[in-house]
């Protein structure tokens, strides 16, 4: 039965199967990270054992997970993500969805359930810094993403989408003020809500939608279901659009949780599939992609664009996605593992598995100002296996 400390849920292990195994091994980590003392024991305790016999059992191996508290891993803004060397920088949050980094390095991270913001840095205990009092949270809606204004040293705009008991909606605050309503009507639904944010190299504000359960709204561009949109960041449609006077940047979507931009400024999205293909797609201004025509590739004879990348939906169901050192990271729900996939001027490498089965599910994957990648997890969202500490903010040094 799920217990609440202080502000934070906390899950015990699960008693039996994969979850206990998956609890067992982290909590044998965070064991690990916090007690270097007795690290140092066993350490003595084997070089005496050796001296003393010339065989039997070793320790086992230190953990790969680490705690940060009181100690950073230096990262390399230029460098590549090590995924061998995790370090926890938070725990028991609850059901975390957003995150955007603040310009000191540490994030925001948006707490889909509750509508709380929580204050996430290396070294400090979350911190409740903001929350929303009109979110409705009912199957896969909630507070969704966040954004963090290019503009914060200034403005100190944070932008969330959320679900509200009427539609999906952009608002901007401060932290220490209200919130301004920006766009509403995005239908809303128990799933496919969409909820990504990101502002893009040209300083416009983009919104991944999903159809809310009503695949038609995909292609009716008169909807702002099933789309990626293109505001200014006041809310209104940003200039250039591809429909004048519409945020519509492009449609034929089904479900967009992913946006990424790589250093030429172009934009890919993930998306997911129905019952066969996930996929990741190269974004450009009003092009289709193809939904309920088409799930995957074979759309191109009726005018669809075909994604460049597909995965079954067992593999993946991608939500967050990130771009850095030409490699993009995919995080996956479904899949509990980490694609990553070479990039090359807009073309995709053959993708590979990382941290597979290792932390659950994994929702959102963002990089930080010094160059790390930071990955949650979401195996408290109702379809997960929480072990103890779960929902967890990890971080991967870049080298």
């Amino acid at each position: 039965m799920a217990h609440r400390s202080g502000r934070f849920l906390v899950i015990p292990a699960p008693s039996g199967g994969a979850g206990a195994d998956r609890a067992r091994a982290l909590g044998n980590e965070r064991a690990a990270a916090h007690a270097p003392r007795l690290l140092a024991v066993i350490a003595l305790l084997s070089a005496v054992a050796a001296i003393g016999a010339c065989g039997g059992e070793q320790p086992p191996a230190p953990s790969s997970v680490s705690s940060t508290a009181g100690t950073v891993a230096p990262s390399n803004p230029a460098g590549r993500p090590d995924l061998e060397a995790a370090e926890e920088v938070a725990g028991d949050i609850e059901v975390p969805w957003g995150l955007a980094f603040l310009p000191d390095g540490a994030a925001l991270v948006a707490e889909r359930d509750s509508g709380r913001i929580v204050r996430v840095a290396v070294g400090r205990a979350p911190e409740q810094v903001y929350e929303l009092s009109d979110v409705a949270a009912r199957g896969e809606g909630g507070l969704l993403g966040l954004a963090v204004a290019p503009d914060y040293t200034e403005s100190r705009y944070v932008y969330a989408y959320f679900t509200s008991e009427t539609d999906n909606r952009i608002v901007r605050f401060r932290l220490d003020g209200r919130p301004e309503v920006l766009v509403t009507g995005i239908a809303e639904a128990g799933n496919h809500n969409g909820g990504r944010i990101a502002f893009g190299p040209d300083g416009m504000l983009y919104a991944g939608t999903g159809d809310a359960g009503e695949s038609a709204r995909s292609q009716d561009p008169a909807s702002l279901n099933g789309k990626i949109l293109r505001f200014t960041p006041e809310g209104r449609p940003a200039p250039g659009n591809p429909y004048p006077g519409s945020p519509v940047y492009s449609l034929g979507h089904r479900n967009v949780q992913g946006l990424a931009w790589d250093r030429a400024g172009r934009l890919f999205a993930a998306e997911f599939g129905q019952n066969r293909l996930d996929e990741i797609n190269l974004i450009e201004p009003g092009r289709n992609y193809g939904w309920p025509g088409v799930e995957g590739t074979g759309g191109t004879d009726r005018g669809f664009t075909d994604p460049l990348l597909t995965w079954t939906t067992a593999e993946a169901s991608p939500s967050g996605i990130a771009i850095t050192a030409d490699t993009l990271y995919v995080a996956a729900l479904r899949g509990e593992r980490l694609w990553t996939v070479p990039l090359e001027d807009g073309r995709v490498g053959g993708p590979r598995a990382e941290l597979r089965d290792r932390y659950g599910r994994l929702r959102t994957v963002e990089v930080a100002p010094d160059g790390a990648l930071w990955l949650t997890t979401s195996n408290t969202d109702g379809r997960g296996d929480p072990a103890t500490g779960d929902d967890r903010v990890l971080r991967f040094p870049a080298r």
